[in-house]
Formats: C-alpha cells, sequence, structure tokens
C-alpha cells in the first residue's frame, strides 16, 4: 500500500468518527410557534363602526382594527365579538363567551357608552353653551365617581375568563382639532373641554386597566392634527351616519397602535 492510499484511509476513518459528534452537536430545527389565539371585545370603537359595509348588526367592519391585526405577530382572530353601543355590563353578559384558557390575546374597547359620551359631544356641538356646559359636568361627575368600578369589576370578570391571555385595553382619541376654529355650535373653547374630557376618560380606564394588570394603549398622540375639522379628518363628521367615530385612516391609526405597543414575547 503505498503512502499516499495509507494516508488517504486515515483521513476517511478519522471524518467517519467525526461525522455522528458533529450530528450530535448540530443544532435542532426550532418548530414553528402556534399561532396566538385572539379574541376581540368592546363597543363600536373595537368593532369598526363608521366604515361600512358591516358584517352584521353590531357594526363590525373589516377596518376594525382587531380585522387589521390578524395575521400580524403569529395573531390568529379567533372571536371578534365587539358590537356598537354596548356598555359594560352588555359586554359582561354577551361577549365573555368569546373568552376561553386557550385565549392567548384580549383587546377591548369599553367605557365610552357608559358615560354617555355620544350624547355629550351631541350636545356641544349641535346643542348651546349652557347644555355643553351642564352635560360636560355631568360626565365628569361620572368619569370619576361611577367608572372606576365598574371598570375594575369588568376587567376582573375578563381575566378570569381568560385567565391565561394578555389583555390589552384601547382608549379613546381627542375628536376636535381646536386650532381649525368653529365646529358647527361648538367653539375652540369647548372642543378643548370635550378633548379634556377624553383624556379623563382614558386616564381613568389606564389606571383601571393597570390595576387589573392589563396593558393600556393610547391613541391620543396619534390623532393629533387629524380631529373631525381638521383638514385631514380621522373622525367622521356630525353629518355622517358613524358620526364621531374613527374614519378608515382612524383605524388604521388604533392597528398601528397596537402592534407597535404590544411585546410578541408577551403573546405565548
Amino acid at each position: 500500500m503505498t503512502t499516499s492510499s495509507r494516508t488517504l484511509r486515515s483521513a476517511v476513518a478519522a471524518l467517519a468518527l467525526l461525522l455522528p459528534a458533529l450530528a450530535v452537536a448540530a443544532p435542532a430545527t426550532a418548530a414553528p410557534r402556534s399561532p396566538v389565539v385572539y379574541d376581540a371585545l368592546g363597543d363600536s370603537y373595537g368593532s369598526g363602526y363608521g366604515v361600512p359595509p358591516y358584517l352584521d348588526g353590531c357594526g363590525r367592519s373589516a377596518a376594525a382594527y382587531a380585522v387589521q391585526i390578524d395575521g400580524r405577530m403569529r395573531i390568529d382572530l379567533d372571536d371578534f365579538a365587539a358590537c356598537a353601543g354596548v356598555t359594560t355590563a352588555t359586554l359582561l353578559a354577551t361577549q365573555l363567551t368569546a373568552l376561553d384558557a386557550d385565549t392567548d390575546l384580549v383587546t377591548v374597547s369599553i367605557g365610552g357608552n357608559d358615560i354617555g359620551w355620544g350624547s355629550v359631544v351631541g350636545a356641544c356641538v349641535l346643542g348651546g353653551d349652557l347644555g355643553c356646559a351642564g352635560a360636560l359636568t355631568q360626565t365628569t361627575e361620572v368619569i370619576q365617581n361611577v367608572l372606576p368600578s365598574v371598570l375594575d369589576a369588568t376587567y376582573a370578570q375578563i381575566a378570569a375568563a381568560a385567565p391565561d391571555a394578555h389583555v390589552v385595553v384601547t382608549g379613546y382619541p381627542r375628536l376636535f382639532s381646536p386650532e381649525s376654529g368653529d365646529y358647527f355650535n361648538a367653539s375652540p373653547a369647548e372642543q378643548q373641554a370635550m378633548n379634556d374630557g377624553a383624556d379623563l376618560l382614558n386616564s381613568v380606564i389606564a389606571e383601571a386597566a393597570g390595576d387589573a394588570g392589563f396593558q393600556f394603549v393610547d391613541v391620543t398622540s396619534r390623532f393629533v392634527g387629524h380631529g373631525v375639522n381638521a383638514p385631514e379628518p380621522w373622525v367622521l363628521g356630525v353629518t355622517d351616519p358613524g358620526r364621531f367615530h374613527p374614519n378608515l385612516a382612524g383605524y388604521e391609526a388604533y392597528a398601528a397602535a397596537v402592534t407597535s405597543q404590544v411585546n410578541p414575547r408577551d403573546l405565548r
């Protein structure tokens, strides 16, 4: 046997010994992660109301942020339960069945109907100064003195129904751009007072969400300069059937806010 043949055989033998070790050391391919089971609860701001066509009598729309984030970050929209007009009481009575131990992610938009926010805005935009002031005073008292305990009870039941879920609570936008001048009967000062009311509502919602261990997503900054009376509004006007709800651009802003603030690591 020649020296070169011996050398070749030795190399082959060494390689044969090395290959099993390499096979053991090679990292296993990670199995694909399962989809995130997502259930969307809430009121008209969660259902996408204002941007038809609607899927049903709840004003559920393909424009809803729940539908827009479906498919992102492994999110799989399982139950789209949000419905226009609901309060915390109707949410608890009709939407909790969407949740179970398999739910990974929940979004919820609730509280505006409990304080009659739409009626307050209507009183200021279409009514007189005294009616606007009275409506704002009354709703401020409800936000401060009634809503916190109502939200606490609602969030507790959501947590119990979906014990392993990451829960995201979305707030409400400021509806007006006072710098754009009067809007129907609402002066810039009244518009600012309504924006302040929205800020108060969001602060109460955010505190209750935090107390429950939920994540609050604030959309306020995204709507700056896009109020109902702005040159490029993201809020539907008083003459629209979906008045004072987001338009398509507004719901896209909601979807962007949620996806930018939810950490995929929080989703099991």
